[in-house]
């Protein structure tokens, strides 16, 4: 799929990394994941990600996931890879290779762990660009970088034509609402939310789509979500949105204090989609806890109930 001529938008899942009990990536639970996103009719796929435990992972790790997620896609759809990493060397470097592996587009956090300002931030997202021949969002999750990207800075990089978009899984919402007043009328520039329970309100806003976890477990949701929304009919969005936002219920299921926040929102998506039969098994990366017999029973209820078992 030529970059030159790849639109971004509508629903793009943040694919999870399906694990063996020993913690390898288990490729043949990643490619029936990524079969069950592509039937469902997504527009995109993001590999590498926040819900692909992309921190937990090592380097060989990382390179197995996006082969397989490349190889297995076949340019179906356009695939987004995550090269998160502390410092601009190091996202340049993991950029690189994705390239040289066919990936589509990059996603990219602020560093982390330097202590930088937003000069710096600035700096480092216009090196990415200049060092590497690949549409670059900016990935706006400071809960997890612990800095926030401002819609300044970012449509500015967006005029610049160094980033291409932005994910924003800030949680702000007047920020990105704001993001989306200030970008508007810039070309080829696309704002995803990293929402899942009020995606049909950032569509309403003017969002180019949806980068939502829980579409791991239903892509056929979020689709009929999106298509609603294109269509105008906002009734039948909300009623989706209503829907999958009752699903998403099953991030409660862990047990308070015996996992971690992360381990109990990931590890609900993956234990749906072991119930599912689309992944082996729930494992998660160390040293996050998987989900235990009894929060795996209360996920099957809510997956009955919504339809998915």
């Amino acid at each position: 799929m030529s970059t030159e001529t790849t639109t971004f938008s509508g629903i793009v899942p943040p694919i999870v990394t399906p694990l063996t009990l020993e913690g390898e990536v288990d490729t043949t639970s990643l490619e029936r994941l990524l079969s069950l996103q592509i039937e469902a009719g997504v527009d995109g796929l993001f590999v590498l990600g926040s819900s692909g435990e992309v921190g937990y992972l090592t380097d060989a790790q990382r390179a197995q996931v996006v082969q397989t997620a490349i190889g297995h896609v076949g340019g179906q759809v356009p695939v987004l890879v995550g090269v998160n990493d502390m410092t601009t060397n190091r996202v340049i470097a993991v950029a690189e290779q994705a390239r040289e592996a066919g990936a589509d587009a990059i996603v990219a956090t602020a560093p982390f762990y330097a202590i930088t300002d937003a000069a710096e931030t600035a700096t480092h997202f216009r090196s990415i660009h200049a060092a590497v021949d690949l549409p670059l969002f900016a990935y706006d999750v400071p809960v997890r970088v612990h800095s926030k990207l401002s819609p300044a800075m970012l449509v500015e990089l967006g005029r610049e034509g160094v980033i291409a978009g932005v994910k924003d899984s800030s949680g702000d919402d007047v920020s990105f609402r704001m993001l989306l007043r200030q970008s508007a009328g810039l070309e080829n520039f696309a704002v995803f939310t990293g929402h899942e329970v009020v995606v049909d309100g950032c569509l309403l806003m003017g969002a180019s789509g949806a980068v939502p976890g829980l579409a791991n477990v239903d892509p056929h949701g979020y689709v009929r979500l999106w298509r609603a929304a294109q269509a105008g009919n906002w009734a039948a969005a909300k009623a989706e949105q209503d829907r999958l936002t009752d699903l998403f219920s099953i991030v409660e299921a862990p047990t308070p204090g015996r996992v971690s926040a992360g381990a109990a929102g990931l590890g609900a998506f993956k234990t749906a989609l072991a119930l599912r039969g689309v992944i082996t098994g729930n494992t998660m990366c160390a040293p996050m806890l998987s989900l235990d017999e009894s929060e795996t029973a209360t996920i099957k209820v809510v997956l009955e109930q919504a339809g998915l078992l």
